[in-house]
This record gives structure tokens, sequence and C-alpha cells, in this order.
């Protein structure tokens, strides 16, 4: 009898109400957060083939860039005499016309002038006004008694912005100036002195003149040493002049030609479009899907991808597009050649088709491939663009998942507090029972001891 007395109140009980809790809170908060972890790591996976097919996107255009411009064509450009003149590809431009023959007949030199010697830089040279005329006009240059000196006067020219510039000279027997203007002959000027001291005595020391050089035999003339448009897309720097010899101005390497530029083209398209294609593949019959699959923003990747064979490249001609060669789309968006017309168009005209690809000139009507794949790339990638708002999108649902794994954490903490807060009260009852228990025990104890 006694013994059910003490089990009806509990008494050894051995309750552990702390892993109790633990348990009861981890029933609550534990399902919910197994499915947002679930939800979190497909998000993320998702958030790195969305990056990744950005980079892709961006270094495959880039790539086809790099590849069609004047650097791939012809490689590093090449001197055959280099202590006569250097050559070097222009940014964004085509070289044209290589190998081309040069003679340097003559370097652009400028007018140079020069004063009397003086004892020292600091010693009065007179107060006088110094007056340079040439082709942008006539410019005073003031000497007073702030500035009585060559290096006063120096430093007068230089900021005169008259294009004539000064410097200073100085040996054993003192020192002296020196006027110097922009190579040329349009940059001749004169000096003309007027005040109350003797004018300077100038000696020329260098006349003006411009470069003159023969390419392929046809004579040109320019006011520089740096010469643009003697051969298209090339930039020449004279470096001396040696009449009657011709050097050679070529590529190191054989440039490109259209077949193998396709090939290498269709070659890299279809690497990036295999791995959209698996980034994006459903998942059939239980299997696993690619982790951009359904993506609006991957679809619209493949989308546009998919029409550079039909997009205009060229304004005119008779190739104007991708598909004009023969390339064509496969049922799972890889590019493939069709040889046979790719052949027909080379032997009708494969200038025209190297034009087509990458004209001299691009603009909004003659874009060529790489403006083509630039424009895909930025439209995708620009704030408003499909990559852009999947990206955004993804990241909105990352912070959706962090907010309610926030939320369930804080009200499995509520679930917590509330259990202990119960569990605490329970915890005094018993003590109360225990100790009615205690009582009642010391009074059956009596009766028995009487």
């Amino acid at each position: 009898m006694f013994d059910n007395v003490i089990n009806s109140i509990g008494a050894g009980s051995g309750i552990n109400s702390s892993q109790l809790v633990a348990d009861l809170v981890a029933a609550s908060t534990g399902v919910k957060l197994s499915q947002l972890n679930e939800r979190s790591q497909l998000n993320s996976t998702r958030i790195s083939a969305m990056a990744a097919t950005a980079s892709a996107l961006s270094t495959f255009a880039e790539a086809v860039k790099e590849t069609l411009n004047g650097q791939g064509f012809v490689g590093e450009l090449l001197s055959g005499r280099t202590d006569l003149a250097n050559a070097t590809v222009l940014e964004d431009n085509r070289p044209e016309g290589l190998p081309a023959s040069v003679e340097v007949v003559q370097i652009a030199t400028a007018q140079r002038e020069m004063t009397d010697v003086f004892a020292s830089a600091s010693d009065p040279i007179g107060e006088r006004t110094l007056t340079i005329t040439n082709s942008g006009g006539s410019f005073d240059i003031v000497i007073d008694d702030t500035n009585n000196s060559l290096t006063g006067l120096k430093d007068a020219i230089n900021a005169s912005n008259s294009g004539v510039t000064a410097s200073i000279l100085t040996d054993n027997a003192g020192s002296r100036l020196v006027f110097e203007a922009q190579e040329g002959a349009e940059n001749t000027f004169t000096i003309a002195h007027s005040g109350p001291s003797a004018a300077m005595t100038l000696s020329n020391i260098g006349l003006a003149a411009d470069s003159i050089i023969r390419v392929d035999g046809i004579e040109l003339t320019n006011s520089s040493n740096t010469v643009l448009g003697a051969i298209p897309g090339v930039k020449l720097s004279l470096l001396g002049a040696e009449v009657g010899t011709n050097f050679t101005i070529s590529g190191d390497s054989e440039p490109l030609d259209v077949r193998s530029l396709v090939t290498e083209f269709v070659t890299a398209y279809n690497e990036l479009r295999s791995s959209l294609n698996n980034a994006t593949a459903p998942g059939l019959a239980g299997g696993t899907g690619g982790p951009l699959a359904g993506d609006r923003g991957a679809r619209e990747v493949i989308r546009q991808l998919s029409q550079v064979t039909s997009t205009q490249l060229v304004d005119s001609g008779d190739f104007r597009t991708l598909a004009d060669i023969g390339l064509r789309t496969e049922s799972d968006g890889t590019l493939s050649i069709d040889n046979i017309r790719l052949d027909a168009a080379l032997e009708l005209d494969s200038g025209a088709i190297k034009l087509m690809l990458e004209p001299v000139i691009a603009n909004e009507t003659n874009i060529g491939l790489s403006g083509a794949l630039d424009k895909i790339s930025s439209t995708l990638q620009d704030e408003n663009g499909a990559l852009a708002l999947a990206q955004e999108r993804l990241d909105s649902i990352r912070e959706s998942i962090l907010e309610r794994q926030e939320k369930i954490n804080d009200e499995g903490d509520r679930l917590r507090e509330q259990l202990q807060t119960t569990f605490a009260g329970l915890e005094r009852q018993l003590s109360v029972l225990r100790s009615t228990q205690s009582y009642v025990e010391q009074q059956f104890a009596s009766f028995d001891d009487n």
C-alpha cells in the first residue's frame, strides 16, 4: 500500500527535464530547419552555377574578340630594321596589307634655337619681351625684375602654352637656353624681341622637317615620327632614315585562315553550350537534374546564344550571317559546319567572310562576330538583364531562407523558455509532493511503532 502511494506521487521518477525540453524543441523545429537547409544548399548550388554561367559567357565573348582582333590575325609585328622603325598593332584595329615594304627617306625633326652662353643660369639677361609666333598664334614672354635670368625665361616659356619648350644646357663655358618646337614643318616658329635690352642672339641648331616614308613604293609625308594610316591598323615609330634601304613590316605568325577561325569558334561555342545543357538538364525518370534546370535566366542565355547563327553581322555583301557560310544549329543547340557550303563561300570570297567576322570599322550595323557576342553578354548581364535578374532572384531566396531560419530558431528559443518555465513549476510541485510524502511516511511509521 505504501509503495503504491510513493509511486503515485512520483518519488524517484528520475525525469531528465533538460533532455526532455531539448527533444520537444527539436521535434517542433527540426523538420522545418532540415527542409530549409536542403533549400539553402540547393539555392547555393544554383547561385554558384549562375555565377559560373555569367563568367563563362564573358570569357567566351572576350576570347572570341581576342582571336579576331589584329593581334590574333598576325601576332606580334616585326620590323626588318628595328634601328629605323618599329611597328605595333593599333588598339581595336586589324592590320591590313601585311607584309609591307617600308623605306624611311627622312625622319621628322623639330626646329631648335639656342642663345649665347651666359656665366650662369641665374645671371641677369636683360628685361625684354620675346614674342613667339607659330601656326598657333603669337605668345608674349615678358622678362622683368621678377624673372630676369635664363631660369626665369625658361619657366616663362614652358608656361606659355605656345607649343615651344625651353631647357638650359650647362658646361664649363657657362649656360645657354635652347628653344624647341614639336616635330614637323608646320611647327616652325619665329622669335621677335622688344624692350629696353638689346636683342638676344639666337643660333639655329635644328630645322623643322616632316617625315617621309615609302610604303610599297608609295611616298607618304607626315609631321611626326609616329605614323598612322600608312599601313591600315598599324602604328609606325620612325627612329632613323636610310635612303634606298627597304625593309619589311610583318606579323610573327601566319595569318589565321578563315576556316581555322570558324572551326575554333565552333569548338569554343560548343563547349559553352554543352556546359549550359548540363546545367539546365531536367531531372527525368527519377534522375538528378542540373542545378539550373527550369531557371528563367539560364533559359534566356540559351535562347540568345541560339540566335547567333542568324544574327546579321554586317549590312552588305554576299555573307551577312554565320548561316550564310554554312554554320547550322543542331537539335542539342551545338553548332556544326556544312563544309560544302563553307568551301563554296571561301572560294567565292574569303576576304569578305573575314570582314563579316570582324569589320575594319565596327558600327551599329557592322558589328562583326565579337560585337554580336559582346551585345549578348552585356544584354544578359546589365542591371535589367536576364542573368542579373536571375542572380538577384536567387540572392533574394537566400535572404528569405536566412530570415525563415532565424524565425524558426527564435520560435524554438521561445518554446524552450516556455518548457523550461513549465518544467521548473513541475519541479516545484514535485518538491511539495515529496515533502508531503515524507510527512505521510513519518505518520505511518509512528502508527507501526505503536
